[in-house]
């Protein structure tokens, strides 16, 4: 698996700390590396300070806290309900997070005159109130993960609706009328901008 490492494909690898010496040697461009046992950056891109609002990280980490709250119960941790738990702790987590920063990808997808849909990227980014999460979105949608995201959306004839869709579309109808031009609400329950 160490030379999948140097390909410059996004994914996330898990490497043995036996690897780390010929991972060092090895000509890996852009890569972000933590060692998991001592909670370390064995390397850095300088930009993981930056790219998240600091507010918007500290609903996430203040979020992600209760994951600890749940590991120090007195239960056995290694019970499959606690496991399942916390697996679903972090997952609504990140989906919270995902449905309140994009999910109002959907207002901004129109249909052309040869009915193919389009997204409205500009439109998009500028409908957030918040100047830091503009920012955020202005590299989010840069990544393969947007694109990929957003080129599905736009291909799909019939719409399933998955866990991500379904809130989305809970968090659409809770939103006013008035708001669901700009969004101008984030982050609801995980901290205020």
């Amino acid at each position: 698996m160490i030379d999948i490492v140097c390909c410059p494909t996004p994914f996330l690898v898990g490497l043995l700390s036996s690897s780390l010496p010929k991972l060092k040697d090895l000509p890996v461009e852009e890569a972000l590396m933590v060692n998991l046992g001592s909670d370390r950056f064995i390397r850095q891109m300088d930009d993981e300070d930056t790219l998240l609002p600091r507010k918007l990280q500290a609903a996430l980490e203040q979020a992600l806290e209760r994951k600890n709250e749940l590991i120090n119960q007195d239960s056995d941790s290694d019970s499959d309900d606690e496991c399942n738990t916390l697996n679903g702790l972090v997952s609504e987590v990140f989906i919270r997070f995902f449905v309140e920063t994009v999910g109002h990808y959907s207002l901004f997808l129109t249909q052309n005159e040869k009915g193919e849909r389009a997204f409205q990227r500009e439109a998009f980014r500028k409908s957030v109130a918040s100047k830091s999460i503009r920012r955020f979105l202005e590299v989010f949608m840069e990544s393969q993960m947007f694109t990929g995201f957003i080129q599905d959306r736009e291909l799909r004839k019939c719409r399933a609706k998955g866990l991500f869709e379904q809130r989305v579309e809970q968090y659409l109808e809770e939103l006013p009328d008035t708001e669901q031009s700009g969004v101008n609400k984030f982050l609801r329950g995980l901290g205020e901008e």
